[in-house]
């Protein structure tokens, strides 16, 4: 008998790397390449969460904090695994340990240059304006509207290149089969096709209630000391993505009015970082879910349907 309830959360996710997607549901993740021959690669691989014990990942609040993490050093990894496909021949694969060594330093690489564009940058801009604007309430505002901006100019400028523009059409290949299995509708190329690019568990829309967040803490945190604010700046980062994580977890299981406002932003940035994408991309989104996820068993389970 078919559920009457207004979500039907599925529990997968993932992200579009070069020419295929990712998608991990639980511990297991595959990813589906579409390689130079025009064959589609399909890897299923088991993913240790970096929590060093599992009651952590059950924790609210906690859990974002390596959840966040998790997606990185997975998402790196990942990549740098869709791109050994298209080395020039001679160039060796990061594999094994060298792999995971090369995936962390790129994570963490990636999290200081973050750190200094969104989070760092924007406060001492603020802090431009001090001699003429003296309310700490308004310079903190003011600051949250330049990461915002710069958040959005950030995503305007990568989605002008045309290789990230095509990543950006399997980001929508992989929302596309999510919101179609998540809608009670069989994975076929048509009903994929014809569903949304846009979902509310997205990383785009993670990272604007990061933003967003960020703003409402350091108007509420304040301190008088210039060096302690920006040490607070980057202390309260795990806060702030511990925060953000659930409420994008509350938006993937909810659909009401309070949560719909809260998500119209995130969805909206979507635009920029999905693309409609063509039905090879689909298929290679379909192939990736199809590895790690009985979405049969799935639909039946919450849509009553059998195939």
């Amino acid at each position: 008998m078919k559920k009457k309830r207004s979500d039907h959360y599925s529990g997968i996710g993932g992200q579009a790397v070069i020419e295929g997607i990712m998608m991990k549901n639980k511990d297991r993740y595959s990813v589906a390449v579409r390689t130079q021959d025009g064959e589609v690669n399909v890897a299923i691989e088991e993913y240790d969460s970096v929590a060093p014990a599992a009651i952590l990942n059950k924790i609210p609040f906690i859990r974002g904090i390596f959840s966040f993490l998790d997606s990185l050093i997975l998402g790196t990894r990942t990549l740098n695994y869709s791109a050994s496909f298209y080395e020039n021949e001679g160039e060796s694969k990061d594999s094994g340990a060298f792999g995971k060594i090369a995936s962390v330093i790129t994570v963490i690489i990636s999290i200081a240059l973050a750190v200094a564009l969104f989070m760092l940058l924007p406060y001492f801009l603020s802090q431009l304006i001090r001699r003429w604007i003296i309310n700490d309430t308004v310079l903190a505002v003011f600051e949250g509207v330049i990461r915002i901006v710069i958040f959005v100019l950030y995503l305007l400028a990568i989605s002008a290149l045309k290789d990230i523009r095509r990543v950006f059409m399997y980001h929508g290949a992989e929302h596309k089969c999510i919101n179609c299995l998540e809608h009670g509708l069989p994975l076929t190329i048509e009903n994929v096709a014809s569903s949304s690019r846009q979902h509310k568990r997205c990383g785009t829309s993670f990272l604007f209630f990061v933003v967003l967040v960020s703003v409402v803490l350091f108007v509420f945190i304040r301190v008088p000391d210039p060096v302690m604010r920006v040490v607070l700046r980057i202390v309260l980062i795990p806060v702030i993505a511990g925060i953000s994580y659930e409420i994008i977890r509350l938006a993937g299981r909810s659909d009401n009015i309070i949560i719909r406002i809260l998500s119209a932003p995130g969805m909206m940035l979507q635009k920029l970082t999905t693309r409609e994408p063509d039905d090879e991309m689909i298929e290679v989104a379909m192939l990736a879910v199809d590895a790690v996820f009985d979405w049969r068993g799935y639909l039946y389970e919450e849509f009553g349907i059998a195939l």
